[in-house]
Parts: structure tokens; sequence; C-alpha cells
């Protein structure tokens, strides 16, 4: 691959006084270093209203509770604080900045950015330094007329019972929803969220953080049911709630005041069979009925669905030729062992003879699927909108329905706990199963 000399872009983040800078430099081959930049104004706002709030809850020899000087907290407990802000600000505006982008500057990476480095104190602009491993680029070919035979489906009449036992068990579902819009457990909540003073002037003068939720039925979840339940879209509101903190700080104690907005909720009561359509360009209901089969006929352990995506992904694979490089495909195996670890049967699958090759192949076949959908996404200027986010989601509802995401979800929920996931992750995320859909739709239309 050609690769460029180091460059800097500056960018600023729509609706920010004070704007991030980007610079991308590639490295080596294969590899780029991708340094963001945060103005001091943002570092030294967060600092102050950090060390502002410390003041309520820190004890000192010569100071009365609520009355130690900024001064002192930020000098004795400097460590401390810049630990905080680091992370803070990572989550707030270094993250969702980043992820936008490498899509802006159609970065070909493979795998996640992987922080480098941070370089962070009180009164001077801040960085943190990414590397991104790169694949060449690919020459995308004029592939909507490539010749695809799709899977059959398996001609089974109970499998048409089963398509409209599901579909009318939904519309069911849908007329006996009297929430009203509002949030209740197990719904996924699209919110923004961002740090203000009292008097609600925003602490940091940038656009709010943008995070999907979903309403988790677990105990540890309950400390969010009390800020989102009862709440519907439009609704804005201020919360110093416990469940909020714990989003940009997991080892230092806030009591921050934050301003939500519900910007939309995806109710768990019933599959949202009208998303469905949309997502998948269905007009009719023959049609839908049709596209739902797909997950419902099975063919050696396979649905049509897998086996439709995984064969078209191999014609698209055979008439792109493009190599990986061996570090990439290393890094691609370790993830692919330490996901398998957390099955029971891993000593099993282990202990076959051919199991290193199989993580092999394995780990080569879902680099290059990645790889050819990001740089189609980018050769046809396709993106997931917050509408396909939420239709992405709303497979995630059902278990047949998830048979519809060929990727592996993005992990919600750790340790028991329902975690918020950031848009533009989701939405990076979203656009390879966008892609997938866009090749399904153009290869098969008749």
């Amino acid at each position: 691959m050609k690769q460029q000399n180091s460059q800097s872009i500056s960018s600023a983040a729509a609706g920010s006084s004070q704007s991030l800078q980007i610079q991308i430099e590639h490295t080596r081959p294969n590899l780029c270093a991708i340094t963001v930049t945060i103005p001091k104004e943002h570092i030294n706002a967060l600092y102050t209203y950090a060390s502002s709030d410390q003041k309520r809850v820190l004890q000192t020899i010569g100071f009365n509770k609520g009355e130690i000087p900024l001064e002192y907290i930020g000098k004795n407990y400097n460590n401390a604080l810049t630990d905080h802000v680091q992370e803070f600000l990572f989550r707030y505006m270094v993250l969702p900045f980043l992820y936008r982008e490498i899509r802006a500057h159609k970065l070909a990476m493979s795998g996640e950015p992987r922080l480098a480095s941070i370089d962070l104190t009180y009164d001077q602009d801040g960085q943190f330094t990414f590397e991104l491993s790169l694949i060449e680029k690919i020459s995308i070919q004029e592939w909507r007329h490539f010749p695809f035979k799709a899977a059959n489906r398996k001609k089974y009449r109970d499998l048409d019972r089963q398509v409209d036992s599901f579909v009318n068990d939904e519309l069911a579902a849908l007329k006996a929803f009297t929430a009203d819009g509002v949030i209740a457990i197990n719904d996924w909540v699209h919110f923004s969220i961002e740090p203000i003073y009292e008097d609600g002037t925003p602490v940091i003068a940038y656009e709010p953080l943008k995070l999907w939720l979903k309403m988790g039925d677990e105990e540890a979840d309950v400390l969010v049911h009390s800020i989102f339940l009862h709440h519907r879209i439009g609704d804005t509101f201020t919360s110093k709630g416990r469940g909020l903190q714990a989003i940009f700080s997991n080892e230092f104690e806030t009591n921050y005041n934050f301003s939500i907005t519900i910007l939309d909720v995806l109710h768990n009561a019933y599959f949202c069979l009208e998303l469905f359509k949309k997502y998948f360009k269905i007009k009719t209901q023959k049609d839908m009925l049709q596209k739902l089969i797909e997950v419902f006929s099975y063919r050696n352990n396979l649905s049509q669905r897998r086996t439709m995506v995984e064969e078209a992904l191999l014609l698209m694979l055979s008439k792109h030729n493009f190599s990986v490089p061996e570090h990439i495909l290393l890094r691609q195996q370790e993830a692919i062992i330490d996901a398998i670890c957390q099955n029971p049967d891993y000593p099993v699958y282990k202990a076959q003879k051919d199991f290193a090759e199989r993580i092999e192949q394995l780990a080569e076949k879902l680099v290059k699927e990645m790889a050819l959908l990001d740089q189609l996404s980018y050769h046809d200027n396709i993106i997931a909108s917050d509408s396909d986010i939420k239709s992405y989601l709303n497979l995630l509802k059902r278990p047949r329905a998830k048979e519809f995401v060929y990727f592996d979800q993005p992990v919600s929920k750790i340790d028991g706990k329902e975690q918020p996931l950031c848009t533009e992750e989701l939405r990076h995320i979203c656009t390879r199963e966008k892609a997938i859909n866009t090749i399904i739709y153009h290869l098969t239309r008749k």
C-alpha cells in the first residue's frame, strides 16, 4: 500500500466553541498513529469542576469540611485529579470524536484503536495517542451485478406457520402496549448527557455525549432505573444519580450534576415490525414474511440468512484479492481464543488436532470480511444512521431476530450490570451490518 506522509488535520466537533484537533501519522506500513489534542480550556474547566466537587468530601487538618481552597486540592490531590480528568475526557470527548474522524478520513483499520499514551496536565493542551493497524487499500469493483445464487429456504409448511405466529404475537404485543412511551425495564434508551453547574451552564463548552443504554433487569441496574424509568422521548432533566457517575469515573467518587435529554426509546414489549421493514427496505407484507423465514429455515445447523451472508461475502472476497499482515492475523487469533475461553467446552475444542489451523482460518476470514465491508462502505458512502442503529438494536430484542446480525454483538453487560454504549462506536459496528444488507439487497434483487 502506498503510504502517505505524516499529515495534520484540524477538526472541530459540531456545536463546540473549542475544537479538538487530530493528527494522523503513518509510522510504518500497515500502522498509523492518531493523536487527538484537547484544548486546555476543556481540561481546566473539568479540573476546576472536579476540585470543587471534592471540597464536599475531603477533610484535612487546618480546614473545615467544605472550606478547603481549590489551590490546595489541586496541589495535594493532583495525581488523582489528573487520572480522573483523563478518564472522563476519554469517554466524554475523545472516543466519539476518534470514531467520527476515522470514518471521515476513510482509514481502513483492522480491529479497534489501541490507546498508546496520554499526555495531560492542568493548563496545557492534552493529547491522547492511538495506534491503528491498517489494511491495504482495496480497489472496489462494480459488484452489484456479480452472479449470485442465494440459498433457498426449506419448503416445510410449518416454517410459514412459525413466522405467522411470530408476527401475530408481536402485533398483539404492540396492540396491548399501553405504557404511552414511558421507559420500562429492558427498553433501550438513547440519550445525551453533559455535566452542568447548578445554574444549568455547561461545565465544558462541547457537545453533549450521546449514548445507548439498556434498562437491565438485574439488581446491579437499580441505580440506573431510578434515573430513567417513567421518563419518555423529549424529556430533559437533571440528575446527580450514582448510576450516572460511574459512566465517567470508576475509581474517583463524584457527585456531578448532569443534564440528560431522552432522544429515543426502543421498547422491549414488542418487536417493531415497521423498523424491521425499513431496515431491510421491505415494502409488502409478503416480502416481510419471506425475509423472516430466512432465520426460521435451517440446514446443517445454519440458517438460510447465515448461509446467504457467508456465500455473498465469499463471492465478494473472491473478486477482491488483498493480503493481510501477519501481526493483524495474530491479534485476531488472540481475540478469538479469548472469546472461546469463556465457553465451558473450550478444553474439548482445544484438544482437536486441527484446532490451531481452524483458528487461523477463522481469523483470516473475519479480518478480510471486516476490511472489505469497511472499505466498501467508504467507497459507496454507506453509513449507519441513528434509525439504523435503533433497527439494529431492535433485532437484538428477540432470539430469532438476532440471527440477522452477522458479527458479534457489542458487549453491553459487565459483571451483571448494563453499560452504556457510545453512539459513535455503535455506528461503526452497525455500518458493517448495513454494508452486508446492501450487498444482499443488490445481489438478490430480481
